[in-house]
């Protein structure tokens, strides 16, 4: 029994080795079979993490996409609130009341609104621009209006208000912005103006007036003013004298001269003059005051420029500038008034020779010279070629007093006015400065000798015209007859030039006197054509030839096989 029970169990065991054996065999195959599997869920674990890096990247794209969506749709919700909400209106700041209301102006509205409380209402400035909304708050703060209407003031309120001259002589008051309110206005000023509130907004200049006072005095000194000695100490006396010696006059009971007539031939240095005594009255003023910054006043008037086609607009002008003479006379500076080619302006009345313009014209003059005894410090300077043609009202005693004549320059003054071009500085050709054995100044003085002796000569070659006079007289006018200081400017100028050229071309350096010479005959032959008018009486006037009346000029430059004949004609024109 025991033995068949020994066999069971042997039994048994086999079937478990068995099954162990299987199970063995199993394990061995799964074994072999495990790397291949492995690599095949690490490859299938690698695509589905790549399938959920793809998923979270389109995920982050389309969110990115909704957000700016949601940001179109926002953007295009408040264009079109901004398109369907109704117009705002501008309006102008007309009064801030101590409520915190505001009277502002909108079309041809006047209204008292209220504010946002964003806008300071205590900053806001009358005649300033505010932006309105719907119910006509103000909602937010503009500048001032830049464009308007530019008017002329004609007085001053003393409540502050102007009184304005608009088109066609027509007057408005009207009150002033916040800009202005501390702004002196006289009358002439240009202002701009609001003409919907009634506002003057901005102070402009005024050009025609501006334009006519020179920034900086002229820098002309009397040193280089040359021949012309006498009539600077007749200028100095009248200018200069009266002022820096005011207690003197004053104990001597003197008025000082009103006015100075500078009259002559073209090119002889009247203008020059004028502006010589400018800068040295500049200079006079700031050496007595002891004060660099103070200095005189040059009104440099161009009569041409003054007139006006329009009636009454050049009286105006004239007025405008006693008026500013007179502001910057309250100062205490001298003030200059300067007009060049004053017979283009003030020609005798009833003439004939223009336009019945001057009989409005020089009436108004003669009254600003009459008042100008309330102005102190003032004194008028009329420079003219024909003082002929000046109407005698303005040159009587009393108000052009003092009358200085401008010659033209005799040897003397000719050899001043070369030195002032030719300078120990200039250049001149070492040759002929050796030649010469003496220092550079004297050397140059004997240049200017032979110069002028050749320019002042009366020989065949140097003749010019040949005058006959009404009672049958003739002369002959020589080159010199016609000497200026502008024509010595340009002979030096010519001279120089040529000396430039030979430089440039490899020659000697320096200014030689035979440049000087040669300058003369280039000068003396462009010359040839300057008594081409139809009326010879008018340009003897014109050249400074007073006296008998000239009724034929007959040309000589070139001999007499190219001289011509210049007859008047009756009506002739004033060149």
């Amino acid at each position: 029994m025991e033995e068949g029970r020994t066999q069971e169990e042997a039994a048994q065991l086999r079937q478990v080795v068995a099954a162990l054996e299987d199970e063995v065999a199993y394990l061995r195959r799964r074994v072999r079979e495990a790397p291949g599997n492995l690599d095949e869920l690490e490859s299938e674990f690698s695509r589905t993490r790549d399938r959920l890096d793809r998923a979270a990247a389109q995920n982050d794209k389309l969110s990115h996409l909704l957000e700016e969506a949601r940001e179109q749709l926002g953007v295009l919700r408040e264009e079109v609130e901004k398109l369907t909400s109704p117009p705002n209106n501008f309006g102008t700041v007309l009064q801030v009341n101590a409520d915190g209301s505001v009277d502002v102006l909108t079309g041809s509205r006047k209204l008292r609104v209220a504010a946002q409380p964003s806008v300071e209402v205590k900053k806001l400035q009358v005649g300033q621009e505010v932006l309105l909304n719907e119910a006509f708050n103000v909602i937010d703060v503009r500048s001032f209006e830049p464009a308007g209407e530019v008017l002329r003031v004609r007085e001053t309120l003393d409540d502050g208000r102007v009184m304005i001259q608009a088109h066609a002589d027509e007057e408005k008051v009207l009150k002033r912005s916040d800009v202005m309110a501390e702004v002196y206005l006289r009358a002439g000023d240009y202002v701009r103006v609001d003409a919907k509130t009634g506002l003057i907004l901005e102070k402009m200049e005024r050009p025609e007036i501006e334009e006519l006072v020179l920034e900086e005095v002229p820098d002309v000194t009397y040193a280089e003013v040359g021949g012309l000695a006498e009539q600077i100490e007749q200028i100095r006396d009248t200018v200069e004298l009266p002022y820096m010696h005011k207690d003197l006059f004053k104990e001597y009971e003197l008025v000082p001269p009103k006015g100075i007539l500078l009259y002559g031939p073209p090119g002889c240095g009247k203008t020059l003059i004028a502006k010589a005594v400018a800068n040295s009255l500049a200079k006079n003023v700031s050496k007595r005051s002891g004060r660099p910054d103070v200095r005189s006043y040059f009104l440099n008037i161009k009569g041409p420029e003054l007139l006006n086609k329009w009636v009454g607009e050049t009286e105006r002008q004239i007025r405008l500038i006693f008026q500013r003479a007179k502001e910057k006379s309250d100062e205490g500076v001298p003030i200059i008034i300067f007009f060049d080619e004053m017979d283009s302006l003030f020609r005798t009345r009833g003439s004939g020779i223009s336009s019945d313009v001057e009989s409005t014209i020089v009436p108004q003059l003669l009254s600003e010279l009459d008042g100008v005894e309330s102005l102190k410090n003032v004194v008028v300077i009329g420079a003219s070629n024909r003082e002929d043609l000046i109407d005698p009202a303005i040159l009587r005693p009393g108000r052009l007093d003092v009358k200085i004549k401008i010659n033209r320059p005799d040897p003397v003054a000719a050899r001043e006015i070369f030195r002032i071009y030719i300078t120990d500085q200039t250049p001149i050709d070492s040759e002929e400065l050796s030649s010469f054995g003496g220092p550079v100044g004297d050397f140059i003085v004997s240049m200017i000798d032979t110069t002028v002796t050749d320019m002042y000569a009366t020989d065949k070659e140097r003749e010019f015209l040949e005058v006959t006079y009404a009672n049958g007289d003739r002369e002959t006018l020589y080159f010199k007859d016609f000497a200026s200081g502008a024509m010595i400017e340009n002979i030096v100028r010519r001279a120089k030039k040529d000396a430039i050229k030979r430089q440039i071309a490899g020659g000697p350096i320096g200014v030689r006197a035979s440049d000087l010479k040669a300058a003369i005959k280039q000068e003396f032959r462009e010359h040839e054509d300057l008594p081409n008018t139809t009326n010879p009486d008018d340009w003897a006037k014109i050249s400074g030839k007073k006296g008998e009346r000239i009724v034929y000029v007959r040309t000589l430059v070139g001999g007499d096989e190219e001289s011509r004949l210049i007859e008047k004609v009756s009506g002739g024109q004033y060149l």
